[in-house]
């Protein structure tokens, strides 16, 4: 299984043939040097509905007839754009062909705006989602503060990489994301969420630093690791 990361909280996997891509905040998002338009991709994981995750999710889902799984009320509004989705909700998992995904507590909030219509539509509560495949499993927590059941997450699940926000502001902060890694207990972690905007600048090789046992990992943009 191939894991890359392209900045903010964008995440793509590639196993068993197939291309996923969580929170695909691509266009607009100047930490990333993918193009839309060239991104090929099956399914798309979406943790909530804020602009800088759903990103270009409708476009990269119509391009590709990728499959879009996400909390039931962002894949709802998705799905009346026509796009393909498959709606979940926090604490429940499903297996498909390419994998289990289960959704996870973040907290947070979930919208998306439509800044044409200065509206602000609804789209459920955050979610973070734990991904298994090939005997391995990735968390990515979304935008969510601490936690205590992340202590939950780590006990109940076998975690290889974690995806942990580090920005503060609007999620966590390193302080809080160090003890979420310890909580979360992965053999690697892997800080999102940061420097995107100059209110969630942050060092994410400072953070790695303070993880314990090498447990920590930054990634530039367009880095990969392998399970």
């Amino acid at each position: 299984m191939k894991v890359t990361y392209h900045g903010h909280s964008v995440v793509a996997i590639e196993t068993n043939g197939t291309n996923i891509i969580i929170d695909p905040f691509i266009t607009g998002n100047g930490q990333c040097y993918l193009k839309a338009e060239d991104v090929e991709v099956d399914v798309i994981l979406l943790t909530h509905g804020h602009n800088d995750h759903v990103g270009d999710t409708v476009e990269l889902a119509k391009k590709n007839d990728a499959l879009v799984v996400a909390p039931f009320e962002l894949a709802t509004y998705l799905g009346w754009q026509g796009v393909n989705v498959h709606p979940m909700h926090i604490g429940g998992a499903h297996t498909f062909e390419f994998g289990k995904v289960k959704l996870t507590q973040a907290f947070h909030g979930s919208s998306y705006t439509e800044e044409e219509n200065q509206r602000i539509v609804y789209t459920g509560m955050p979610s973070g989602i734990l991904f298994t495949a090939e005997d391995k499993t990735i968390y990515h927590a979304g935008d969510t503060a601490l936690f205590s059941d992340m202590k939950l997450i780590g006990e109940r699940h076998s975690i290889d990489v974690a995806f942990l926000p580090i920005g503060d502001n609007f999620t966590m902060g390193p302080e809080d994301a160090t003890l979420a890694a310890e909580w979360v207990q992965a053999k690697q972690v892997v800080p999102i969420h940061f420097n995107t905007f100059p209110v969630i600048e942050q060092d994410p090789e400072a953070f790695a630093a303070r993880l314990s046992n090498g447990q920590g990992k930054a990634l530039a943009a367009g880095e990969s690791i392998e399970l």
